[in-house]
């Protein structure tokens, strides 16, 4: 699988993120600002893993229609990844 720019570049601001938030651990932030921050990385990891996702099952289903096969299981396939994930 190929993974384009933008996912790349979505993971390393989660990179940076994550280091923000070590600084503020580091730091001796308050907490709540530190689970807050921690909140939003979850959050960008979620919205990187649909990204991921997507873009696999939308390559996937193009195969196997080019093959002349019902993409059903490949749909089947990508929904237990996503609830795998939460």
């Amino acid at each position: 699988m190929e993974y384009n720019d933008a996912v790349k570049n979505r993971l390393r601001r989660i990179e940076g993120q994550i280091r923000g938030v070590l600084s503020m651990m580091e730091q001796e932030k308050d907490c709540r600002d530190v689970v807050t921050q921690l909140t939003a990385v979850r959050s960008a990891v979620d919205r990187a893993i649909g990204l991921v996702v997507a873009n696999n099952m939308e390559a996937c289903i193009r195969m196997e229609i080019e093959k002349g096969n019902s993409p059903d299981h490949v749909i089947k396939e990508a929904v237990d990844l996503l609830v795998k994930s939460r």
